[in-house]
């Protein structure tokens, strides 16, 4: 029988504890699915969650790559997600074969392979590092000197670190089509109409919406930074679902959604496909679960434990 409400609720945390699982949610899930997880974060929060669980289920409450990501490094544990087509705009505009085809053609530029976490389990697999918006630039820093960098397959936030180090990559032509919907001219209507409310910006961002920001940063830094900053109201400049976890942590302040020319809702219809009852579901059934092949597994692994030993 259905069921709704706070009886949901209450079956999804009675579920939770008879499977022993724990429910990891990106900071861009639905308040909803925010306020029934055990941790909210970014990719690389998310990606320690995983790696250090205790739990035999691991529920992850994103899209693809991230319940991925959560299985690469753990692979003796049950990984399942509320729908398993919540994909990524990002992820799929670099196809691991397209990549593996790429490298072939330019072997003798020897590229040393970095891969934003937004990327199937195949990309990872064929990548040297890993790496999220909150620290990419320390990932590209450690890249050996005089090597030939392909940074795949975000080229705003390509774009981004090679402004923050000054190392010259070559940038996978991919982006996330939200972030790539706020404009320059809809970031300038947002400064005149809040002109005391800085504004802060997620680096998948296009330039000309960066450039007007008073803070570019991945979505962790921006809980920090909204915190300590003096001003009452910020501008938030990402996927929607992260003023909620904003509005929650930092009560006292207002946050206001980036606009972009068509509105100011900036919702991922990915991240949107996951709800309250497609997250019961899959806790009773253990399915829809994660399943990846242990000869790309244990290659996608490696590059990910280095992006994590070098975040310590």
């Amino acid at each position: 029988m259905p069921v709704s409400g706070l009886d949901l609720i209450e079956e999804i945390i009675a579920l939770k504890r008879e499977r022993n699982a724990v429910i990891l949610a990106h900071n861009y899930q639905i308040k909803e699915i925010q306020e029934v997880a055990d941790f909210v974060g970014d990719s690389l929060g998310l990606s320690y969650r995983a790696a250090e669980t205790q739990a035999d289920v691991i529920v992850f409450c994103g899209v693809h790559f991230m319940a991925e990501t959560a299985k690469i490094v753990n692979p003796s544990k049950r990984v399942v997600m509320p729908d398993e087509h919540a994909g990524c705009s990002l992820s799929d505009s670099c196809p691991a074969e397209k990549l593996e085809a790429f490298l072939k053609v330019h072997a003798e530029k020897n590229y040393y392979v970095v891969s934003y976490i937004n990327c199937s389990a195949g990309v990872k697999a064929l990548s040297d590092v890993i790496c999220t918006s909150g620290n990419a630039v320390r990932m590209v820093e450690r890249v050996p000197a005089g090597r030939n960098i392909l940074f795949c397959p975000d080229e705003n936030l390509g774009q981004w670190v090679m402004d923050q180090t000054g190392r010259e990559m070559t940038l996978w032509r991919g982006n996330c089509y939200v972030h790539v919907e706020f404009t320059q001219k809809a970031i300038e209507r947002a400064k005149f109409e809040w002109p005391d409310a800085p504004v802060v910006a997620h680096p998948e961002c296009t330039k000309a919406v960066r450039l007007l920001a008073d803070e570019v940063c991945s979505t962790e830094k921006m809980i920090t930074y909204c915190k300590s900053h003096p001003a009452k109201a910020f501008v938030i400049v990402t996927e929607s679902g992260m003023l909620h976890r904003l509005r929650r942590e930092i009560p006292g302040k207002e946050f206001i959604a980036g606009p972009t020319d068509k509105c100011a809702c900036a919702d991922c219809r990915y991240m949107k496909m996951n709800t309250l009852e497609k997250l019961h579901a899959c806790l009773d059934k253990l399915d829809p679960e994660i399943i990846i092949p242990e000869s790309i597994r244990a290659r996608a692994e490696l590059p990910l434990r280095r992006m994590l030993d070098w975040s310590k």
